[in-house]
């Protein structure tokens, strides 16, 4: 098959995918929109953010992004079928009910709908605004191959970060430096650092670039190497442990590490999904009774870990 006819092939499928999303119960008209027309969310939202990014790659001619871009759409699709439940009106001919996500009970006055509930980072001030961009950069520019945490993953690093006024932060999996930038985040407030673990030097060299640009590069120590080896030479107590490298380490990392956990710390892992998970692990941080485990499954899954004091 041709490459024009490639690229046809998944203009098509785009086109397909487009319209069974904006096909979805809640996905159009409602409150705030036009009648008839679908609701697509705050400009420069995702949905946005995404026409932007399939747009260039259109462009460009490039099928593998073209269809990265087609699984994360399909991805969204499924995420949205589970969470909204159909609207309709109900049994006795009353007044249909606005789409909910399970849990969330009857909505208030005007209702509300998915897009509604998103939000930006919204920028402190001048030093945490140019953070920010460097993060929208990376996010939009370098995230092909460096398997990143999702923006709302980073989002809740930073607030947990903060939050426990954390001192001392452990990595390991730095990649291009995205989600130790959000760490930075908090740490520039906290007065704490990280030390971040990277196996592949080309990696750890791009992330050093990457910290330079955020100015966050003195609260960040890049340790080169195979992680299960170099995190043996940590001595100082840990407040938070990340772990996002290779699934079926964390159970390594995890016993290696959690003795330096100080009490009341936190151990995050990344990719604690039915797809991903390494049982043992989910084991390991469920079965303990020294620690109190919930599993986050928004963006790409997190187990959040609280050594008990």
């Amino acid at each position: 098959m041709s490459r024009k006819m490639l690229i046809g092939l998944a203009s098509m499928t785009l086109l397909i995918t487009v319209g069974l999303v904006l096909a979805q119960p809640g996905a159009g008209g409602g409150a705030g929109g036009r009648r008839g027309q679908p609701r697509m969310g705050p400009p420069g939202g995702p949905m946005g953010q995404w026409f932007d990014d399939i747009e260039k790659a259109y462009q460009q001619k490039d099928m593998d992004k073209i269809g990265e871009l087609i699984a994360q759409m399909k991805e969204r699709r499924a995420q949205f079928q589970g969470r909204v439940r159909p609207s309709g009106p109900p049994e006795g001919g009353g007044r249909g009910e606005r789409p909910m996500r399970p849990g969330q009970g009857r909505p208030g006055p005007g209702g509300t709908d998915a897009s509604f509930m998103a939000s930006s980072p919204m920028p402190k001030n001048e030093a945490e605004k140019k953070i920010l961009s460097v993060l929208d950069d990376m996010d939009r520019n370098q995230r092909r191959g460096m398997m990143n945490v999702p923006v709302e993953d980073g989002r809740l690093l930073r607030l947990l970060t903060e939050t426990v006024g954390a001192k001392h932060v452990v990595e390991i999996g730095t990649s291009n430096g995205y989600s130790a930038i959000w760490f930075c985040l908090a740490l520039r407030k906290t007065g704490g650092k990280l030390t971040t673990h990277e196996i592949d030097a080309r990696r750890a060299s791009l992330a050093r670039e990457n910290f330079k640009r955020a100015g966050v590069d003195k609260l960040v120590t890049i340790v080169e190497g195979d992680a299960h080896e170099t995190v043996t030479k940590i001595k100082e107590p840990i407040d938070i442990l990340f772990l996002d490298a290779d699934k079926e380490g964390y159970i390594d990392y995890l016993n290696k590490l959690l003795p330096l956990v100080r009490p009341g710390g936190l151990i995050l892992a990344h990719n604690i999904n039915p797809r991903q998970a390494d049982p043992r692990y989910i084991e390991a941080i469920t079965k303990n009774p020294d620690l109190e485990t919930i599993l986050y499954q928004q963006g790409g899954g997190v187990g959040v870990t609280l050594k008990k004091r």
